[in-house]
């Protein structure tokens, strides 16, 4: 299996996953090649393109919040998986969601609350690719302080839509969660 860290080379004051002797990151697939993200270098193959441009949409278009652009990533039986999706829908009590309606509806009212705690979006520009799963964190430490940290877990279908979105949240995400739930 094909697996690939893609992402700039860019120093950080802080990473929690910087846990090699020259301070870069260690991938444990053995078999994986660095991309950088931000240079013209060419993914080697359609899956680690589609993976490239998913990365880059799906984060450009959450942060511009917008609706349309963002369900265009995503095949039209897709399912998300979130904590956020238990705590912000009466029906969907296993954090599950399928459809694009469905996931539009949740995306729609996540982006009508500017102020939901969840709005720095800072990464680091690395993801992590193997197959046609796609993986990237949202980590709790920023330059500007904390924010809800997240991995985001995608599985693309043949046609480079997302088929399946997990997210998983990390302590910081756990707060805000149990806030909302007013716990």
């Amino acid at each position: 299996m094909d697996a690939a860290i893609i992402g700039p080379v860019a120093p950080r004051r802080f990473d929690a996953h910087r846990n090699d002797v020259a301070g870069g990151f260690l991938d444990c697939a053995h078999l994986s090649r660095s991309l950088p993200m931000q240079t013209n270098e060419t993914p080697s193959n359609s899956t680690e393109r589609d993976a490239h441009l998913v990365f880059e949409h799906w984060h450009r278009h959450v942060v511009a919040r917008d609706l349309s652009a963002l369900m265009a990533l995503y095949a039209p039986d897709a399912q998300l998986e979130s904590p956020l999706a238990y705590v912000a829908s009466a029906t969907r009590q296993d954090g599950r969601l399928q459809g694009r309606e469905a996931i539009a509806a949740f995306f729609a009212a996540s982006f009508a609350q500017p102020e939901n705690g969840l709005g720095r979006w800072y990464r680091s520009g690395y993801c992590h690719v193997a197959g046609r799963q796609l993986v990237w964190e949202y980590p709790r430490e920023t330059p500007q302080g904390d924010q809800v940290d997240l991995v985001e877990v995608m599985d693309l279908d043949a046609a480079g839509l997302i088929a399946c979105h997990r997210v998983y949240w990390g302590w910081k995400g756990v707060q805000t969660l149990l806030a909302a739930l007013g716990r």
